[in-house]
This record gives C-alpha cells, structure tokens and sequence, in this order.
C-alpha cells in the first residue's frame, strides 16, 4: 500500500455485540461480504438464525471507495428509523466490503423515532468496539529454504518486514513459507538475499491482489 492510497479497511472475522435498550435487546452481526451475493447471504443466514425476533434490519458496504455499493432497510420499523442510521454509522466507520444485521426483539416498550435512531446507531457503534478488522491488500506468498542457523533470524527478519509466517519444514534445511503486503515482499527478498550473502533466493509462490491481511496495533 503506497502513501497515497487510501487503506481499504474491512472485518477479519464474523462479529456480534449486543446492547439493551428499555428491555429490547439489540443484536448487531457483521461479516466480511466482498460481492452483493455474499452479502445477502450473510443477511439471509443471520435472519434464520433471529427467526422469531421483532426486526432483523439488513445492511452492506460492497467495495470501497468511489465504487461502493450501499444498501439498508428498516424491516418493518417506522420508515428512517432503523436501516439509514444503522447505515451512517457503517459508512463512518472506514470499513468497506462488511455485511450487517441489528436485530431486534421487542421489549414491550415503544422507543419514539428519536430512541429507534439512537438504539440502531449505538448497536452498530458498540459492534464496531469488538469488530476485529483486517486491511484488504495485494500480498505474495513466499518460499526460501535456509541452513538451520539462520532459522532464528529470519523469523526476525519476516516480523521486521511485516510478514506472516504461514509454515515450516524442518528436514535437511528449513523450508519457510510467508506472507507479505507486495512492497514489502520485495523488499524482503532484496534483504534476505543480502543478508546471506547472496545464497538464499526467495520464490513467489502465490500472489493475491485482493487478500485480507491483519490490521497491526500500534503499541
């Protein structure tokens, strides 16, 4: 991902959280959703499972960017009060390419337009407090195969480049295989193949330009 380029944020995992709201319960679940197709089948899974609650108010995010895809609905709540802020909140979050349900079981007690709005808002909001999220990238997968010796140090060297250590083979030498945003698997390669003096030559095994790779804390 380069300075410019915007980072594409999405969910790195199917997610819930629920809230209480004068006795409804609000139930938000999330899920990754890269096509409108996977998304309405999340939306439909999640209704199955809700089947006998008040509302399962439906939301998406396909894409990132100019090239998003939006979608909402109030499922039978009063028309504005459900679907649209459960969808403003998504939309603020910076996460794209997200599937979306706030279910609702009635507690007995109507909430008014203004307590609809709110309650689907912060059932979202406290959603995305746990929503585990993940960048979508361009990666390479690579593969090197190095003398036991060095086995510590390049388990440094794939975390100081940001990488994902996917396997290893421990036979005659060590076989790594790891995961890398594409810059810095160049760089990798460039680095593994100067530091061993010229002797290790990582090879690409698989390229994606469209992968999920784990959003990194800063400490």
């Amino acid at each position: 991902m380069t300075a410019s380029e915007p980072e594409r944020l999405v969910p790195a995992a199917e997610c819930s959280a629920e809230i209480i709201v004068v006795n409804s319960r609000f139930i938000a679940s999330a899920a990754p959703a890269f096509t409108v197709e996977e998304a309405r089948a999340f939306i439909a899974r999640i209704r199955e499972r809700y089947s006998d609650a008040s509302h399962n108010v439906p939301v998406f995010l396909v894409g990132h960017g100019a090239s998003v895809t939006a979608h909402c609905s109030d499922d039978g709540e009063p028309s504005g009060t459900a679907g649209r802020p459960a969808l403003a909140v998504l939309q603020g979050s910076g996460l794209g390419d997200v599937a979306l349900v706030v279910t609702r079981y009635f507690g007995g007690t109507k909430l008014g337009t203004g307590g609809l709005v709110r309650a689907y808002g912060d059932a979202v909001r406290a959603l995305l407090l746990v929503l585990p999220r993940a960048r979508k990238v361009a990666t390479q997968t690579l593969v090197f195969e190095l003398p036991y010796p060095l086995y510590e140090r390049a388990k440094l060297w794939i975390e100081e480049f940001h990488g994902e250590l996917l396997d290893q083979e421990f036979t005659a030498d060590v076989l790594l295989t790891a995961r890398f945003e594409r810059p810095q698997a160049q760089a990798f390669t460039a680095a593994l193949f100067e530091r061993s003096q010229g002797t290790i030559e990582a090879q690409v095994l698989e390229e994606n330009e469209n992968d999920l790779f784990p959003v990194i804390e800063e400490q």
